[in-house]
């Protein structure tokens, strides 16, 4: 039976405990279904061509051996096959290849196959994430055949473009919009077609990003009024459901005479909504007062497909026991990494982590999957240990200390940077760039950076002239990056000038080098209180 038929058939807590039972599970039992689903991958990773290339004549006969002689890869290990999409090199026949951004302007598209076999666990997982969604305790849920999903996400080849097609194999639900049938829409066009669905017929769920939904919440009576100017925006109510029409009419009026903004649970009333992507706990309070749902958040990616959803009590999330087997490196290994030359780092199991700890994720992609002890770059915040036998809960971090990932959106390395500020032909000379939040938990990067020549200009208008600069370099170096001023309402680069030879001093100061992308607040501190006493007088000048 498909999920439609299950919910017409079976009783609920039979369907509950099919989709969510995962997480009564012990740890020794859910070790037992990681075990045996590696096995499994192992035993079609090895006879593939891929396989036999990356194991270089290993025999990785257990998963123990697998992990003391695998090495851990990164995409450039897979990048020649699966650019190729050599679909004959891989473990299993792949259904559909899914695209993501690289390495911004370098190597601006990867590519990940995606077996049958996965997508059926991923509509699997995802319907578990619905159902944890709209709960309200243990057991309980609300998903119909009929619900209507408000989505923000961007259409196929990407990740997020699969949900529609995906869950209504099963499922008649309504998307608002269906990106891929409206995939010739520019992004606003798509959030007021969505809006404007919306109005006609209610919403029951939310999809999106977090830095999405943030965009569109905070757009929300100029994209449900299609942009009129008129205060009460008529015209676009005269085709919505009475009751919508008259729930959105009466908290017009009422913030008209408060002052307030009009917000979306002002007039819709949502049984779930999911938040997921970089950043996305960052928008969760703003986003909970404007809807008056608490989102729950769910990790998922290209390469990874759903990982980890959290639940109605809001403790953490769970990681899905049938999507991958994962590793975890603790930090004290990252740290040795990165100061010892070719070293290796070591890495636990889910039943090995510890609460309190923080660890860069590892994954091997089950059922078929082409990516093996594969590091994606994220960071997870272990926040509940299986110490009594019961599953660890984990909260998203951010993506991994040598990446700077803004909203989701692009992912800044220190080549990027490099490479913009090279092509700008300012004289900047040494810097260092940290991704930051301003006082709303919004994002942006805020480069340091030493300006090699004395300028005529005040400090005011030379930091104007370089981030404007920059900005338009990144935008040009960078697709995704020129999206983020428009959803996050902001200037995602801020620039702080330093004198030529700052961060060489205070590297002798502190007896190490300050890393160039995303160093440790204190070394940011001593930068910012070194410049205080050492800004140049020359750029106080008046132009």
């Amino acid at each position: 039976m498909n999920f439609r038929e299950k919910l017409k058939y079976l009783p609920k807590k039979q369907v509950w405990e099919e989709y969510c039972g995962f997480l009564d599970l012990k740890i020794k039992d859910y070790m037992f279904i990681q075990n045996r689903l590696m096995e499994e991958q192992l035993s079609l990773f090895r006879e593939s061509g891929l396989g036999k290339r990356l194991t270089a004549g290993a025999s990785c006969g257990s998963i123990d051996e697998f992990r003391a002689t695998f090495p851990m890869t990164r995409y450039a290990d897979y990048a020649d096959i699966l650019l190729a999409k050599r679909a004959d090199m891989l473990p299993a026949d792949p259904v559909i290849w899914i695209e993501t951004t690289w390495e911004g302007g370098f190597r601006p598209v990867k590519v990940a196959p995606y077996t049958r076999a996965m997508l059926d666990t991923y509509k699997h997982n995802v319907f578990a994430v619905m159902m944890l969604a709209s709960s309200h305790g243990y057991g309980d849920f609300d998903v119909t055949a009929k619900d209507r999903i408000l989505y923000g996400g961007a259409p196929l080849p990407y990740a997020t473009g699969l949900l529609p097609s995906l869950l209504n194999e099963d499922m008649d639900f309504a998307w608002l919009p269906d990106t891929n049938s409206h995939s010739d829409l520019s992004f606003s066009q798509r959030i007021k077609a969505g809006f404007k669905m919306a109005l006609h017929g209610g919403v029951d769920y939310f999809f999106a990003i977090g830095s999405v939904a943030n965009y569109i919440t905070e757009h929300f009576e100029e994209s449900a009024t299609g942009g009129s100017k008129k205060s009460s925006g008529l015209s676009s109510l005269l085709k919505a459901s009475p009751s919508i029409a008259i729930r959105f009419l009466k908290a017009k009026s009422r913030h008209q005479d408060d002052g307030g903004k009009l917000v979306p649970g002002d007039v819709f009333r949502l049984k779930g909504f999911v938040a997921t992507g970089t950043d996305a706990v960052r928008y969760k309070s703003r986003l909970t007062k404007a809807w008056g749902v608490e989102p729950i958040e769910l990790a998922a990616g290209t390469e990874s497909t759903c990982l980890s959803v959290d639940t109605w009590e809001h403790r953490g999330m769970v990681f899905f026991p049938d999507a991958c087997f994962y590793e975890f490196i603790p930090e004290s290994e990252l740290q040795r990494e990165n100061e010892t030359a070719n070293y290796t780092p070591r890495t636990c199991l889910m039943d090995g982590v510890s609460a309190g700890e923080s660890y860069e994720l590892v994954i091997s992609v089950l059922h078929g999957g082409a990516f093996m002890r594969y590091r994606i770059g994220d960071m997870y915040h272990c926040v509940s240990a299986p110490a009594d036998g019961s599953l660890p809960r984990f909260t998203y971090i951010d993506r991994t200390p040598d990446l700077i990932d803004i909203a989701g959106f692009t992912r800044i390395t220190e080549a990027s940077i490099t490479e913009v500020i090279r092509e700008s032909r300012l004289p900047i000379g040494d810097w260092t760039a940290k991704k930051e939040y301003d006082t709303s938990n919004t994002p942006f990067m805020h480069l340091y950076a030493e300006i090699k020549e004395e300028s005529l200009m005040t400090e005011t208008a030379l930091r104007s002239l370089i981030q404007d600069h920059l900005a338009l370099y990144f935008k040009n170096f960078d697709s995704d990056y020129s999206d983020l001023k428009k959803l996050l309402d902001m200037e995602p680069l801020q620039i702080t000038i330093l004198k030529s030879g700052t961060i060489k001093q205070c590297e002798s100061m502190i007896g190490r080098s300050i890393r160039h992308i995303n160093p440790p607040a204190i070394d940011i501190q001593m930068l910012t209180g070194y410049r205080k006493e050492t800004i140049p007088s020359v750029m106080n000048r008046e132009d």
